[in-house]
């Protein structure tokens, strides 16, 4: 047997979370179960494996190269999703009996895509979507819209903007200019045009869509409407009249926008007629959230309606909508934007090991206080006070619990904030009432609901 050790790494595309990026992530996957659950978003799960022929050919050509997918044991030809949508299609076909529609769902877990590793782009990532099952109306739509914008404010954010386009407008204006066989190649090109400008586009709709120059001109045209709403609307209307299929998705369009005035959150959502999103499957109202501060990080949540999708595994007639939020781009975001804590514990308490021979005493004041409500950890070994206090800080407590022989004989204690180094000698009788007290206080707390 070799005595040679194994060079511990990890893949390209992939990566660990230590705890100080894991508590974070955990802390936002809270916010959105919290979110989805105040709109009536129930939770689901479904397999990480799917059978290939579940996700081939559901997203897009790009999605289905960058799937990964084997044989298995039992000679299957299985895939890992690559996204959540597409298990949902399979799932409420399979169960819709037992769910009955309309059906509203959140789902918040890991997915797999073989894409180039980037700045908050990884191979693995999480997913937090929520979508409505079962129903066409566009009620639905604006309530997906509300959803994200109350997700973002709810994670912190209020410089954000929710791009929100149409496709069957899009659909429409390609059935208008003679495209829709060339839809595939044409509406990947504008979905590229933030990024890379109308120069680059030209380029790809004449020389990959094989668009000549006056239908270049006209999509160019399409994609680059600025302005407020009613005037994009207007303009829109002028590029797409004569058109059923977009009329009503400009109609829906303006029935949204309304609805966002109305309700006082206009200004977070705007019409942006390149967002096309490039998987296959979206049929009307489109979504794409960036963030207003650097750094550009691209859309941190995303999605739309699909009302065909589960019409792949079920005669049903089984439209959708919803959104995803990308939870390890939005974290990477705010890491560079300097939002995330610095504690590697979720213990807000530390109490110093003074002597071991009151250990007991220590791990009885800390029993105390986690039935209080309070994340307690005790040191466990009788080292330097200085040392201890070193390892609290580095590891971000915010308070120390001391007590030597002098202070138990007494039921006192002696509490210090790391913040400001201030300390105060606290009771510990009748309870710890008046400690329970004085971390309440603070902790910013009320009753044994924790501030994170």
């Amino acid at each position: 047997m070799s005595n040679q050790l194994i060079q511990p790494r990890t893949l390209k595309g992939f990566r660990d979370f230590l705890p100080e990026m894991m508590l974070p992530r955990e802390a936002l996957i809270e916010v959105c179960k919290r979110v989805y659950r105040s709109y009536g978003f129930a939770p689901i799960d479904t397999p990480t494996l799917e059978l290939f022929e579940i996700l081939t050919g559901k997203g897009s050509e790009e999605t289905d190269r960058q799937m990964y997918h084997f044989v298995d044991q039992g000679e299957r030809h299985v895939g890992m999703r690559f996204d959540l949508t597409v298990p949902l299609a399979r799932f409420v076909a399979q169960h819709s009996a037992q769910l009955g529609m309309p059906f509203k769902r959140y789902h918040i877990a890991t997915v797999w895509r073989g894409e180039a590793p980037q700045a908050g782009r990884y191979r693995e990532f999480m997913q937090c979507d929520f979508d409505t099952i079962g129903t066409t109306s566009l009620t639905s739509d604006i309530e997906t819209g509300l959803v994200i914008i109350d997700l973002m404010k709810a994670l912190g954010f209020e410089r954000f903007e929710v791009r929100i386009n149409n496709r069957k407008v899009l659909n429409g204006f390609l059935e208008k200019f003679g495209l829709a066989e060339r839809a595939t190649a044409v509406l990947r090109a504008i979905d590229k045009l933030p990024k890379v400008g109308p120069k680059a586009i030209e380029t790809e709709l004449s020389e990959v869509a094989k668009l000549n120059l006056e239908q270049t001109a006209a999509v160019i045209e399409m994609a680059q409407l600025a302005g407020e709403p009613q005037l994009i609307l207007s303009q829109m209307a002028d590029l797409i009249s004569g058109n059923p299929l977009g009329e009503q998705g400009c109609e829906e369009l303006r029935a949204m926008f309304a609805a966002f005035d109305e309700l006082g959150v206009g200004k977070h959502v705007r019409i942006d007629p390149s967002i096309a999103r490039g998987l296959d499957y979206y049929t009307g109202t489109i979504f794409e959230t960036f963030l207003l501060d650097k750094p550009e990080i691209g859309s941190v949540c995303s999605g739309g309606r699909y009302d065909n999708l589960a019409g792949l595994f079920t005669r049903e007639q089984l439209p959708g909508i919803g959104a995803s939020l990308g939870l390890d781009r939005l974290l990477a975001a705010m890491e560079m934007l300097g939002m995330l804590p610095a504690a590697k514990t979720p213990a807000q308490i530390m109490i110093a090991n003074f002597r071991n021979e009151d250990l007991a005493h220590y791990l009885r004041l800390a029993a105390l206080l986690r039935q209080a409500g309070f994340n307690v950890e005790v040191y466990p070994d009788s080292k330097k006070l200085g040392a201890q206090f070193k390892f609290a800080d580095r590891r971000g407590f915010q308070g120390v619990i001391v007590a030597g022989p002098d202070e138990l004989q007494s039921q006192q204690v002696q509490l210090k904030w790391l913040a400001d180094s201030s300390q105060t000698l606290v009771s510990i009788a009748n309870s710890g009432e008046n400690l329970i007290n004085e971390l309440n206080a603070k902790l910013n707390r009320s009753g044994t609901e924790v501030k994170m």
